[in-house]
């Protein structure tokens, strides 16, 4: 007895602590530190407040708010980690980390959480082809959008709720102007052109009214051919490939259901000359769906995976900036997965929007990925542990001024992780 005394005592001064030896008290010991509530020694104390917080077993940040949906759990409590990003200022988000980290399991996990536990609408940007067997079990509809496909989406489609103080014929002229950018060149469209695309909207817009259903871009053209100007002439080439030749892809009716609960919009087969252009019609489609959403009071959950080929084009990116500052008033909330964080980073225009979403979740990050959202969001280089060479579906989770580790593993034996999956070798 007495020798394990003095080896306890001795480990006790290793870690700067003093113990006491109770002499025919052990009884009154044993009742005094069980939680009891009661004090059998008379021995007191002082304990300054970091002494005390030591003591406390609930020191762990938690985030549990009513009506949110589950995020998985906290790493250090395994409580459930419930956010509601609809009360945040502003409630988009960013999924980033390295291929392999979980980032795509935990936004279909979120696809799947909002499906089940609201009635809010979601659409998805698929880039490559991962979310089609998830969506049609939800029942959803799968848009496949190729120079190949018989789906079709007119980007000339107006919804019936825009804001008084927008025009939606100047907001299809800009969307034409930034198609026809992307086919003749960022800043080969002078004053003349802009002017002459403007004009053309209206007027087609115009002479489509009360004919029950919007013009397409070849009825477009059609009036471009008949300006007097030259210019007009260059547009008209200009945009031949995209409304008579072989990538007249959105030169249709829309022709799929674009309201059901569940969209994903497909875009994998699209090459690089037509990426860009299905990257800003997709978006403009979102839009009309997230005005309409608004009049019937619903929400409207957007995903955007491989978010990084939207900063690769410079018209893409910033019609994106613009929808991740006016969606949230109309009831949409964004969120965007990308592995390529580094050249995210580059981009100006990435950089804000991440600096200005109150919903991160962070996984496994590559090192000069870390060093840049450390510098970027304020991480310390405690919880940057949390994501260096962390397992699959584990990180940091931001919400709002909070920052907590968080666990979303889902079990491989189950029917969703077969959905979800996407490992090369495992069987869905």
């Amino acid at each position: 007895m007495d020798a394990d005394t003095e080896s306890l005592i001795s480990i006790g001064r290793e870690h700067l602590c003093q113990f006491s030896i109770l002499r025919y008290q052990q009884e009154d010991g044993l009742n005094t530190v069980l939680p009891y509530g009661l004090r059998r020694i008379a021995a007191l104390r002082t304990l300054t407040t970091e002494s005390v917080a030591v003591l406390m077993p609930f020191r762990a940040q938690e985030i549990q708010d009513p009506g949110g949906i589950c995020y998985g759990v906290n790493a250090i409590s395994n409580n459930l980690l419930i956010c509601d990003r609809k009360k945040l200022i502003s409630p988009h988000g960013f999924y980033l980390g390295v291929s392999g980290s979980g980032k795509s399991m935990g936004m279909k996990s979120t696809v799947e959480n909002v499906a089940l536990g609201t009635d809010d609408d979601i659409i998805i940007f698929d880039i490559e082809r991962e979310y089609g067997p998830l969506v049609r079990a939800f029942g959803g509809e799968v848009i496949e959008i190729s120079p190949h496909s018989k789906h079709h989406i007119n980007p000339l489609d107006v919804a019936d709720d825009y804001d008084e103080s927008e025009s939606p014929i100047a907001i299809k002229s800009e969307l034409i102007t930034g198609i026809l950018e992307q086919q003749m060149g960022a800043g080969t469209l002078t004053g003349s052109h802009k002017s002459i695309i403007d004009r053309c909207t209206a007027n087609v817009y115009k002479a489509f009214r009360g004919k029950g259903r919007a013009p397409i871009l070849r009825d477009w053209r059609n009036e471009v051919l008949q300006q007097p100007e030259p210019e007009a002439r260059e547009l008209a080439l200009a945009s031949e490939i995209i409304t008579e030749g072989s990538l007249n892809v959105f030169a249709h009716k829309t022709n799929v259901n674009t309201h059901s609960r569940i969209v994903s919009l497909d875009l994998y087969e699209m090459g690089d000359q037509l990426r860009p252009t299905a990257l800003v019609v997709a978006l403009d489609y979102v839009q009309n769906r997230v005005i309409e959403n608004r009049k019937q009071g619903r929400f409207t959950w957007v995903f955007i995976d491989e978010v990084y080929l939207y900063f690769k084009y410079h018209y893409s990116a910033e019609i994106l900036y613009k929808a991740w500052k006016r969606f949230r008033k109309y009831g949409g909330i964004l969120t965007a997965a990308t592995q390529n964080v580094e050249e995210c980073l580059q981009s100006e225009t990435a950089r804000l929007m991440l600096a200005n979403s109150e919903f991160l979740m962070l996984f496994n990050q590559a090192a000069t990925d870390r060093r840049e959202l450390a510098n970027l969001l304020h991480i310390s280089d405690t919880q940057l542990g949390y994501i260096t060479d962390a397992e699959p579906g584990h990180g940091l989770l931001r919400m709002g001024g909070v920052l907590v580790p968080f666990s979303n593993v889902i079990p491989k034996d189950t029917d969703l992780y077969r959905l979800m999956n996407t490992s090369p070798g495992q069987s869905r």
